[in-house]
Formats: C-alpha cells, structure tokens, sequence
C-alpha cells in the first residue's frame, strides 16, 4: 500500500447535511476498500480563485490514507461523477 493524499472541493450551494454526506461518501470508498485513512482535515470555506460552474467559494477538504492502485482509480472515478464535488486531486506521498 501507497501513501496518497486527497484534496476535494465540495460546493457551498447545497445543506449541510448533503456537505457531510458527500464527505462521508468519498472516506467511505477508502475504507470499504481496505484503506486506511490517516488523517483528514477540513480547511472550511475558501473563495476560489476562479468561477468554477458559476460556484465562486467551496469547502475545502485534505484526506491522507493509504491505498493500493485499485482504490485510487475507484475514487477519482466517483469523485469526478459526484456533483457536489467541484474539483479534486489524489497525489501520492511516496518518495520515488
């Protein structure tokens, strides 16, 4: 297993309630697949840089797990089809 770290944008638009889900959605994917989250952190809401599909802030979300390269294609798959998650990005934390 890889050391990864996720950063996602979820919109501001939506209850609170469809904001936690959406986060509990995506830690979800990691457990389920026999990932282990070492941390997570929410960094709140933030104005984005640009409009991004008219949104112009978001809550901005950091988890750090580990996985294998199965549970990175699954849940860039379902972060991209979500659309209560504007934008996200996996990298990995492994030195080469």
């Amino acid at each position: 297993m890889n050391k990864y770290e996720m950063m996602f944008i979820v919109k501001t638009t939506i209850d609170e309630a469809a904001v936690k889900t959406t986060v509990d959605n995506l830690k979800s994917i990691i457990t389920s697949m026999k990932g282990e989250i070492i941390e997570e952190k929410d960094l709140g809401q933030k104005k984005l840089a640009y409009p991004i599909n008219k949104e112009i802030t978001g809550f901005y979300y950091v988890v750090d797990f580990n996985a294998n390269n199965e549970l990175i294609t699954e849940l860039d798959r379902k972060a991209k089809i979500d659309e209560n998650v504007i934008r996200h990005m996996i990298i990995s934390l492994e030195e080469e």
